[in-house]
Parts: structure tokens; sequence; C-alpha cells
């Protein structure tokens, strides 16, 4: 996941973070799959999670105007109304959620959002958000999504639930170290040279704890959620072996995002399956 700053569109803010979007939505709709009928907090629980994810954009935009920019820059003006608009309506549906609801099992979830909100724009602004650790961070923080359309449902966590953002939660920080891996070996090609190897042994390591996992879920007889993660290690570890080729690393890099994508639709769909007699 590559964080980066959207452009104005109109008067708002449409961030592109395509694959921190899906880890941010896919735990959601899983779950909300999972709660097997349809909660209308649950769509207010998915506005509170789309401006909480949305509303770091324009305040990366107000931060850069406070503390980099030397001048007033045009887009800060649309950032500061962006701002303000999804503020007001993640106040908004927050506000809905603790007054049908208990507020006290939501104050985790909405305390760790406003603390990454808060790391994720500071970093941003210091140019530092390409951090293969602050995105792995990102994945469990997006991931917990799971949580939000549960409590917004049920006002509760269920076992399964637990589960799910674990495990969506892994999925992600692999995945996240096998595109830093590729980037790597993209970027030492072009000089000629070898590429480091940080990323690359990160990678694999992520690959061997998705396979742990799935001894235990095997041992477990939890048979579907054990295919789930050897689908995803399989998957990942064949990127890593077709990254040692020129001719793959010249794959443009949507096509490798929409790739990975298909991949993790695949190991929600199964991890779906696995977690619904749970």
């Amino acid at each position: 996941m590559v964080t980066t700053v959207a452009k104005p569109s109109g008067q708002t803010f449409i961030p592109r973070e395509h694959g921190a979007t899906a880890m941010l939505l896919t735990p959601f709709f899983a779950a909300a799959i999972l709660l097997r009928r349809f909660y209308w907090t649950e769509f207010v629980a998915l506005i509170a999670v789309a401006c909480a994810f949305a509303i770091k954009d324009p305040l990366v935009v107000m931060g850069r105007q406070r503390f980099v920019w030397k001048q007033e820059r045009e887009e800060t003006s649309v950032a500061r109304r962006s701002a303000l608009i999804e503020f007001l309506a993640l106040a908004s549906s927050g506000l809905v959620l603790i007054l049908v609801r208990d507020w006290r099992p939501f104050l985790p979830l909405f305390l760790g959002a406003a603390t990454f909100t808060a790391l994720a724009v500071t970093l941003n602004v210091k140019n530092r958000q390409r951090s293969e650790w602050f995105q792995t961070a990102s994945a469990v923080a997006l991931t917990a999504t799971s949580l939000m359309a549960c409590l917004a449902a049920e006002n509760m966590i269920p076992k399964w639930c637990w589960f799910l953002w674990m495990l969506s939660a892994m999925q992600a920080a692999a995945g996240i170290f096998v595109v830093h891996a590729r980037l790597d070996a993209r970027i030492a090609a072009r000089k000629g040279q070898a590429p480091p190897s940080g990323n690359r042994r990160a990678a694999f390591a992520c690959q061997i704890v998705l396979i742990a996992a799935a001894v235990y879920f095997a041992w477990t007889d939890h048979l579907l959620i054990t295919a789930a993660l050897i689908v995803a290690a399989a998957g990942y570890l064949f990127d890593l072996m077709r990254q040692r080729s020129p001719a793959s690393l010249q794959l443009p890099l949507k096509d490798v995002g929409r790739q990975a994508l298909g991949l993790s639709i695949v190991y929600t769909l199964l991890i779906i399956a696995g977690l619904w007699n749970l």
C-alpha cells in the first residue's frame, strides 16, 4: 500500500489508494455477510469508516500548508472544505451509533482511528508514508473495520469476527512486503544492481506465518480457512519467484494490483465460507 494524497476533484478529495481502500472495505463487507442479516446501523458505520479514511487526504494538504509550503496554494481551500464536510459526516454518523448502541465498546475503535489518522497525517507531511512498517500497521488498522461492522450491528464482537480481523490483517501485511520486494527489484533492475534483500526476506517470513496458520487451522479441522491461507501463501510465493524474471518486472503495476485484488477476493470468500459455522 503506497499512500498518496488525492488531487482535488470538484469540491472534494477522492482517495486514490486502491490497495488501502480494499483493505478497508473487504473486511467490513465480509463481516456484514457473516452477520447474515442487514442492520441499518451498518450503513451508518460504513459512512463513518469511509469518512475516517477519506479525511486524511485533506488533512495532509492542510498540514503541508501549515508546516511545509511557504505560499498559500489553491488546493488548500478545497482541502479545508473537504475536511469540514467529511468531519461533519463522520461526527454525525458516530453520534447516531452511540445514541442507538452502547457507546463504550466503540470507544477503543474511535480512539484508535483518531490516533492512527494523526500518525498517518504526520508521516505523510514528513514524506515518510512509504515505510513498510507503517504500512503494515496500516493493514492492521484498516482491517479492523470488521469489528466496526459487528459493533454497529449487534453491539458485540463475536468470536468469528476476531478471527476475520486477524486473518485479514495477516493477508494484507503479507501482500505489502511482496509489493515492496517487487518495487525494490524494479528499481534495482533499472540501475543494473542487485536488489536489497530486506523486504524480500520479510515477505518470505510473512508467507511462513501464513503457512503456520494454515497448519493450525488444519489441526483444528477448519479446512476452508486452511485452504484460504494456502492459496494466499502460494500466490505470494509465486509472485516472489517471478520477481527474478526481468520480463515479469516489466509488468505494469496496475496489472499487478489487479492480480493482487483477485487473490484477495478469493482469499476472503474462502475465509467467509470457513467462518460461516464458527
